[in-house]
């Protein structure tokens, strides 16, 4: 048998799995407003790709990220099929959307990405060191006390015997040899997360926004996963405020323009009002100072010049409503502003929550570990 060798040009066409595009493509579901620079990818005068989607496909092939040789329109045309078929997205209007199935692993990557980063971090948790006993057990175990669940450590319980008799057999326990494990007690809790839409989430060369959608989407499905007792609702606020359901979060963009934050705290309030939970807590995302607020009259008021004492003084008092209703209102500064800084020292001081100075790209550490660390109220048995 004659066998022909001849150079190899690589493979035709384009190879790469449906869930593997589709995790690439995830930024693509998440853009806040800000425009996509695509490149000129001198194609065919012949081929017109007017849909974004396949823009963005052909995008992250020109940067290496899909692996393709020689690809036609057709190819692409297949890949979105091939994404249509397992069920990601869907045709809409004439546009592509998100199924349930494609905004769950959208979620799901947020989250996986959100925890890779925060085990390469140095951030450190803030857990009391009181243990207690109860359901969930860990690897330390205590004194057996009247009252605690009965949740056995067999093995120290004999070494303890042995220890007070000796080695020897039959072994008589009496009550002080009994250890129990430890055990963490999880209390359900109910969040509103504020994210501030106003036009500054996206200016000056920095999205701040998206990076703040996918911290709701990883914090959405780590509730839904691991704490279904729990709650998270989401407030945007910008020249106003409104609730948005999680599933169409994705979609959202920035604007309009000011900080409503009097507004997203009222709205936020009278959502967790409702709640019938251990705990409630805000925790808003923002980049700047409040620059307006909703007058008695429905109207908006608006000054966007330093910190006008009218619209701070109404927002600061929406905040001692939220204290006196014990919600503490934890903030997250995307910026270092001034008058941002000294805004927040005084919701802090007032709301007796906690603030912090981060970045997009650290955001999601921060906002993680503070939730985690209130999931995990560590107490004695009985005591509950």
């Amino acid at each position: 048998m004659k066998v022909k060798y001849q150079k190899w040009e690589g493979f035709e066409g384009i190879l790469i799995a449906p869930e593997e595009l589709f995790d690439l493509l995830s930024q693509f579901f998440l853009q806040s407003g800000r425009p996509l620079h695509y490149q000129d990818f001198r194609r065919d005068p012949n081929l017109r790709y007017s849909d974004d989607l396949m823009r963005e496909i052909l995008r992250l092939i020109q940067e290496g990220k899909i692996p393709a040789h020689q690809v036609t329109r057709e190819q692409v045309e297949d890949l979105l099929r091939d994404l249509q078929e397992e069920g990601y997205i869907e045709r809409v209007e004439g546009k592509w959307e998100l199924t349930d199935k494609g905004f769950h692993r959208i979620s799901a990557k947020a989250l996986r990405d959100l925890l890779q980063a925060v085990y390469k971090s140095h951030l450190g948790s803030h857990l009391t060191s009181t243990l207690g006993t109860g359901v969930e057990i860990v690897s330390a175990s205590k004194k057996y006390e009247f009252g605690d669940h009965f949740n056995l450590n067999i093995s120290q319980t004999f070494l303890n015997a042995i220890q007070r008799e000796g080695p020897r057999l039959p072994l008589a326990l009496e009550q002080g040899d009994f250890e129990v494990y430890q055990s963490e007690h999880s209390s359900s809790c109910a969040t509103v997360l504020m994210l501030d839409c106003s036009h500054s989430m996206i200016l000056y060369g920095e999205d701040r926004f998206t990076p703040a959608k996918k911290v709701a989407l990883a914090l959405s499905h780590l509730i839904r996963t691991q704490f279904p007792g729990d709650s998270l609702n989401v407030v945007l606020f910008h020249n106003s405020a409104e609730e948005v359901p999680l599933r169409i979060l994705h979609k959202v963009k920035v604007g309009p323009y000011y900080t409503n934050t009097c507004e997203g705290l009222k709205l936020s309030r009278r959502i967790l009002n409702r709640k019938r939970c251990d705990n409630r807590q805000v925790i808003m995302i923002t980049d700047g100072k409040p620059s307006a607020i909703t007058t008695d009259q429905g109207q908006v008021y608006r000054d966007a010049w330093g910190l006008n004492p009218f619209i701070v003084a109404r927002t600061l008092d929406e905040v001692r409503r939220c204290r006196d209703a014990q919600i503490p209102v934890n903030t997250f500064m995307l910026a270092d502003d001034h008058y941002l800084v000294e805004f927040v020292k005084e919701v802090t001081r007032v709301s007796r929550g906690k603030a912090y100075f981060t970045t997009p790209q650290t955001l999601g550490q921060y906002l993680l570990l503070d939730y985690l660390a209130k999931k995990r109220r560590k107490i004695k048995s009985g005591s509950a």
